[in-house]
């Protein structure tokens, strides 16, 4: 008789293990659910022993110490029984039964409290998959109902759009009364919590609305010194008089904030204050939301549990201004989202002037609005929505790849001074005659994410008639590799240039996110060359904020401000600059 393979016996034992297993499994499910029936019917008698304790009180005696109605019952209870240990919750409320009408209504019931509603829920925090059990019990009294000497308290709960939030947790109290008075409870499915029969008060009772994921709203005391006059004081219930008070609470949203440049490159360690519109106070004015923060060493700050709201920034960092917003700001912020936002920031320099355009209709962000900005010894105009990439100095040589240092390039043929003067490109004079051509690469610009091209713009325009024609022209190359550099003109070729005639950039260059360009400087007269003291390319990309532009280097005094775009009216205004940094909002006018 042969026996059992080591492969078979193995096969055996996990057919045992697995069967075993599965059996002891059922078998704790088995024990788990009859423990669970235990525990459920021990909590059905508790529920049933605290009833008849409240059946057998007299009816005045029927109500919850230091609440509404006043009684001998505790809120809260720990009870055990078998060694469980059981939290036993009592709910008692007045009810205004319509039958004779109620306070405020039609008849006025000035003797509100008809009966009272019971409510117990037993818990057991110890016990495994207990669910908590609520039973609930009318009481009423023996006699007929007494004048009242109470008032009542209505409370309303409403969400973001104007809906009841049911379920939200009412926190009252009146530390005024004798005993106190503390009640906490929960709207109903109407988000109404109806205190009946309430001690009357002159703002006494401190009213807290909140609930778990949601905003939170209250009163507040008359008086205080940091909210002297609050728009919702601490409730007021008067003699036999229905006191209606409304609360607005909704899911909360969170703020991530990035502070960059507009190449998206991360600015660290950014102070700025986060302001909401609303207030709770008035003479003076005192701000729901007002509070500083500071990004992150990688230009982060996550601001959770914020209220919907419109909210502003402002920054209040000693180093830089705030050039722009994405999205605007203020903007509205809406409940239950999670909401990204970047604050372009610059050097100061040292006034600075941000200005945003918007339609006047729709006031929403107009882009590729010409904003020109005169005063003395200033003229400038940018374009709402396009960010530029800019260089003035070649002075630091070259071999540098990435345009980390502003005054250094990637290379040139050696024809083109760089440096005499410093701020300046020219052609290189060798024995008092011109070179007759040369050209210089810059090192890489990275725009932070993939853009699309403008215009390419040099300084200084005029150039000697001598030099001969296009004694200045471009060409560009871009890319996402950083690797493939393919210079091409203006029709997209490298047959051609840019020059004055056609400074705007072929599209064949949207959607890339490095540049280089490549300045060619000529002459046809050896005793004359051509120069560039400016070379700018503007581009709109991920982090240029939409209908927005920057001014810096302003000093005190007045500029006039004009705003051009095509379909709608010329803008113009004068401003004042007297402060560091200003914003200014313009709204154009369609034309009809």
């Amino acid at each position: 008789m042969k026996g059992f393979t080591l492969i078979e016996a193995l096969i055996g034992v996990a057919i045992f293990i697995v069967i075993t297993v599965s059996v002891y499994q059922a078998f704790t499910m088995v024990m788990q659910a009859v423990s669970l029936s235990r525990q459920k019917i021990i909590a059905i008698a508790l529920a049933d022993e605290q009833f008849e304790i409240i059946r057998n009180l007299p009816y005045t005696d029927v109500g919850i110490v230091g609440g509404i109605p006043s009684g001998k019952i505790l809120h809260s209870q720990t009870l055990i029984r078998d060694n469980i240990s059981f939290t036993v919750i009592t709910t008692i409320r007045n009810i205004d039964d319509p039958f004779d009408g109620t306070i405020g209504g039609v008849p006025n019931d000035l003797s509100p409290a008809d009966y009272k509603l019971v409510e117990l829920e037993t818990s057991c925090s110890s016990c495994l998959n207990f669910q908590p059990i609520r039973f609930t019990s009318q009481v009423a009294p023996r006699g007929l109902e007494t004048a009242s000497t109470n008032g009542a308290l209505f409370i309303q709960v409403f969400d973001g759009m104007g809906q009841p939030v049911q379920g939200a947790d009412v926190h009252i109290e009146n530390n005024q009364a004798i005993p106190p008075i503390i009640i906490d409870d929960v709207t109903n499915n109407d988000g109404m919590l109806q205190i009946v029969d309430a001690p009357p008060g002159v703002e006494v009772y401190e009213i807290t609305v909140s609930k778990s994921g949601y905003s939170t709203d209250c009163t507040y005391l008359t008086g205080d010194p940091e909210n002297p006059n609050p728009l919702k004081p601490h409730a007021t219930v008067a003699l036999q008089q229905l006191t209606q008070i409304s609360f607005a609470i909704d899911k909360t949203s969170t703020l991530n904030v990035s502070t960059v440049n507009q190449t998206c490159s991360s600015i660290s360690n950014i102070d700025f204050s986060l302001k909401g519109s609303k207030l709770i106070g008035t003479n003076p004015d005192v701000l729901k939301y007002d509070a500083a923060h500071t990004t992150n060493g990688s230009g982060q700050k996550t601001i959770s549990n914020l209220e919907w709201d419109k909210y502003n920034f402002l920054l209040t960092d000693t180093a830089y201004d705030l050039a722009g917003a994405i999205p605007l700001s203020p903007f509205v912020l809406n409940p239950n989202i999670n909401q990204d936002v970047k604050l372009i920031v610059e050097l100061k320099n040292p006034k600075a002037f941000l200005v945003t355009v918007k339609d006047a209709g729709t006031k929403l962000p107009v882009s590729d609005a010409n904003v020109q900005l005169t005063g003395t010894d200033y003229d400038l105009t940018l374009t709402t929505g396009r960010g530029f990439l800019r260089q003035t100095d070649w002075s630091g040589g070259s071999g540098q790849e990435d345009f980390t240092d502003s005054t250094k390039y990637f290379s040139s043929d050696g024809n083109l001074e760089t440096a005499n003067p410093v701020g300046e490109l020219r052609l290189r004079k060798v024995f008092d005659q011109y070179e007759p051509l040369g050209y210089l690469i810059s090192s890489t610009f990275d725009t932070g994410s993939v853009s699309n091209f403008h215009q390419i713009i040099w300084q200084p325009q005029d150039q000697p008639i001598e030099a001969g024609l296009d004694s200045v022209k471009f060409q560009i190359a871009t890319n996402n590799d950083k690797a493939s550099w393919d210079f091409l003109g203006s029709d997209g070729t490298s047959n051609t240039f840019y020059t004055l005639v056609n400074p705007m950039i072929n599209p064949i260059h949207n959607n890339d996110r490095y540049l280089r360009y490549k300045v060619f400087l000529q002459t046809t007269d050896s005793d004359f060359t051509p120069n560039v003291a400016e070379i700018a390319i503007t581009f709109t990309s991920f982090c240029v904020p939409p209908g927005q532009v920057f001014f810096t280097g302003l000093t005190s005094g007045d500029y006039d401000l004009t705003i051009s775009k095509s379909g709608y009216q010329i803008f113009n205004d004068t401003i004042t600059i007297s402060n560091n940094w200003q914003q200014y909002e313009a709204l154009l006018v369609p034309e009809t």
